[in-house]
């Protein structure tokens, strides 16, 4: 019956039907209303293999029911159930046997026993509800889906092969199609009314079967197509274990989505030519042109035999990546079995070498002397040099180094000839003779006239420059530390630093006009009378040093103005471009380490209440109202209008010793003791544009020239360098930095060279100081 019907092309409404495995198929009774006069007949039930379910498997699986029978078996069950069925229809049921009816009649009695259980009218309890509810509700166990050959329909045997066709079409023909060797199908005969009305009678089957036009036969349908037309009649789902009210699974969200997820729009890049791929072709076009690719190549033809007794195979060629291994050290003389007598050891010589540890010896061997080569014994450090060879040549890696062809003028920056820099010191002109100690300090006055110098013989000196002629000699009773000239023209003034912290401001004699002096006096009159104005615990409020009026011989004869007395050294001295204020340094004196003075009020001002480092140097700004404090480490930058901390230089050296500003107020040179030379550009970045490192040694002085693009440096190698230093008006365009010229003459005395220099005022000259007692011109 199954292959009857898998032949067959019936289907009801396109729905396809499912049965569990394991389950058992009940027939039902042939339904009243249909065929009254049916006989009842045994329900045929079909045997089912007993099925196994552990509780974990019906955790894990749900509704997954597992079929353990295997196909062969099922055919044998189906086999079985058609066997049983042709056998019972062709039964009466007068010719039953007696057991067989008993069981007819106790099926009877159990489905009586059934419907005494709910009668009409009854009503059902809330439990009975809840647990109908909760059978509903269960999740339906469905088959499992066994990807078997049999499970394809397409390998059934087909009678038939015409395909879907319309069977019209065989109408005229005796036949109604070809079976699968090609031989027609003839058409079953057909009997008359009476014939279909007599097997409608016999045949208790004959209500559930049905005309197949494409098999020209009937088939019987079975219990479950049945119930399948029913539920269709009747508006149901026709699979009876499908479940319409199993949880929703959301394959998509309910948000509407107004761009595309994964069906984007193709970019035009997929419907045009690739240009990659073009460019890759004409790289293989290339390659053949130039002949590096060979197309159609000609293979070479390898013998097929091969000489077994013939030469050695030509040697292979090495690798274009190896390196040959260094050769060995080839023998000297005194390796010979026979050395000449000035290679050969003395008893002493052989003492030594023994004592020596071995990997101290400067040979591994003493020289020895044989008669003839046949006295020659066995080399006892052959194994161990064989060793070390071996050990040379797998633990030494040997590296092939590509060597770069670049043109070395390239590397160095492209920078104007010194030539077209000039002009510039280049030579010494003239050497001022006279101290007997360390020239510390010196100064030039601002018309470029004369200039003053310290040393440590105690003596401040001052000199006519363009004559070297001495004009005066101030005797003192300490080491002169720091001396500086009045920067303003209309005075003829200068400070000097002795001994331990008295600062003196003199007017040198005889060298003034008469419009300076009288000027000179203005201001120091000013300040004479602010002072004795003022009461004295003002005095004290606003002088934290105190200013003392030298005595009239002195003011006459030396030229004496004011006395000032630190409570330390003061190292340094620096003026204000107009000349009333003058800072002063004291490393020493903590919080008192920087003091600013004015002349024409005799006052003295702390600016800092406390000072973070060592203060090595200080300087004004040439325009703005700045102020620069150098510490060891970091150069901060003061506004003093706005009593406050604008920027801080991290110079990046150990230990700052000098300091200067452009004129033009943007740049800033740092000297340090660990030969650097750091230039600073404001407008940049706190950090250093450029470091230059040219000296050997320790870097005593930087300084700028107030009119041309110079700027020099003094050593204690006792050099100075003289650097092109040009800041342009542009803000876009770094400043040109070019090394032009390196000045020698002073000589270096206790490590200490070149201590101090200054550029003239007007002219490209430079004016230089140092440890051997000599002052020197440079133009």
């Amino acid at each position: 019956m199954r292959e009857r019907r898998a032949t067959t092309g019936f289907k009801v409404a396109g729905i396809a039907t499912g049965k569990s495995n394991g389950a058992k198929s009940s027939r039902k009774e042939p339904i009243k209303s249909v065929n009254p006069k049916q006989t009842a007949t045994k329900p045929k039930k079909r045997a089912a293999p007993a099925q196994e379910e552990s509780d974990d498997d019906l955790e894990d699986f749900g509704n997954v029911e597992i079929d353990i029978n295997s196909d062969e078996e099922d055919e044998e069950i189906d086999e079985n159930d058609a066997e049983e069925s042709d056998n019972e229809v062709e039964e009466f049921p007068e010719d039953q046997s007696e057991g067989e009816e008993e069981d007819v009649a106790a099926d009877e009695n159990e489905d009586e026993d059934e419907d005494d259980d709910y009668m009409a009218g009854d009503s059902l309890d809330e439990e009975d509800w809840n647990e109908e509810a909760k059978i509903s509700q269960r999740p339906t166990k469905l088959p499992e889906i066994e990807a078997n050959y049999d499970s394809d329909s397409s390998t059934e045997d087909v009678e038939n092969t015409v395909g879907n066709v319309p069977m019209e079409w065989y109408d005229d023909f005796p036949h109604i199609g070809y079976d699968i060797d090609g031989k027609r199908v003839l058409r079953p005969a057909k009997g008359d009314e009476l014939e279909k009305f007599l097997s409608t009678m016999d045949d208790p089957d004959s209500w559930r079967s049905v005309s197949v036009d494409k098999e020209g036969k009937d088939m019987v349908l079975n219990d479950e197509e049945l119930d399948i037309i029913r539920r269709i009649q009747g508006g149901d789902i026709p699979d009876a274990d499908y479940n319409p009210y199993e949880p929703t699974v959301e394959w998509f969200s309910s948000k509407k989505e107004v761009m595309p997820l994964s069906a984007a729009p193709e970019p035009k890049r997929r419907f045009i030519p690739s240009k990659w791929e073009a460019k890759k072709v004409m790289k293989i076009v290339r390659a053949i042109r130039t002949g590096r690719i060979v197309p159609r190549k000609p293979a070479t033809e390898k013998p097929r035999f091969y000489n077994l007794w013939g030469d050695e195979d030509e040697p292979r060629e090495d690798h274009i990546m190896h390196i040959p291994a260094p050769k060995m050290k080839l023998p000297e003389h005194d390796e010979s079995y026979n050395p000449p007598e000035e290679y050969l050891p003395t008893e002493q010589e052989i003492k030594e070498w023994k004592d020596l540890d071995p990997e101290d010896r400067p040979k591994n061997y003493l020289p020895t002397k044989y008669n003839s080569l046949r006295q020659v014994p066995a080399y006892g450090r052959f194994i161990q040099e064989r060793f070390e060879r071996c050990l040379d040549l797998y633990l030494a890696p040997r590296v092939r180094k590509n060597r770069l062809n670049i043109d070395p003028d390239s590397l160095i920056p492209k920078l104007p000839s010194p030539k077209d820099l000039q002009p510039f010191p280049t030579q010494q002109s003239i050497s001022y003779e006279g101290h007997t100690g360390r020239i510390r300090c010196f100064s030039l006055d601002p018309v470029g006239l004369y200039m003053i110098s310290g040393s440590d013989d105690q003596t401040v000196r001052l000199w006519e420059i363009s004559t070297g002629r001495c004009l005066n000699t101030w005797t003192f009773d300490g080491v002169i530390h720091s001396i500086a000239w009045n920067p303003n023209r209309e005075l003829c003034l200068f400070a000097v630093s002795v001994g331990h912290g008295n600062v003196t401001l003199i007017t040198p004699p005889r060298i003034g006009s008469p419009e300076q002096i009288s000027l000179t006096d203005e201001y120091i009159q000013q300040g004479y009378a602010a002072m004795s104005t003022a009461g004295s615990d003002d005095k004290e409020a606003r002088n934290p040093i105190p200013w003392v009026k030298p005595n009239a011989a002195d003011q006459e004869k030396l030229g004496y103005r004011v006395h000032l007395s630190h409570t330390q050294a003061v190292k340094q001295i620096t003026w204000h471009r107009k000349g009333d204020y003058f800072a002063t340094v004291a490393p020493d004196a903590k919080n008192l380490a920087v003091l600013i003075h004015q002349i024409t009020k005799y006052q003295t001002q702390a600016p800092f209440r406390k000072l973070k480092g060592l203060v090595q140097r200080v300087m004004f700004h040439p325009t703005k109202p700045l102020f620069f404090v150098a510490t060891q480490l970091y150069v901060r930058v003061y506004n003093l209008m706005k009593q406050e901390l604008i920027k801080t230089l991290q110079s990046g050296v150990k230990w700052i010793s000098s300091l200067d500003v452009h004129p033009g107020g943007d740049n800033v040179i740092v000297g340090s003791y660990d030969k650097r030379l750091c230039w600073f550009d404001l407008d940049l970045s706190a950090r250093p544009y450029k470091t230059l490192r040219y000296h050997s040694q320790a870097i005593r002085q930087v300084t700028f020239h107030r009119r041309y693009p110079l700027f020099a440096s003094a050593s204690d190698d006792g050099s100075i360098q003289i650097f092109h230093g040009m800041v342009y008006n542009d803000l876009l365009q770094n400043p040109l930095i070019v090394p032009v010229k390196i000045l020698r003459g002073h000589q270096v005395v206790n490590s200490l060279g070149v201590l101090d220099i200054e550029f003239h005022p007007t002219q490209p000259w430079i004016v230089s100081s140092g440890a051997d007692h000599s002052l020197r011109l440079w133009t």
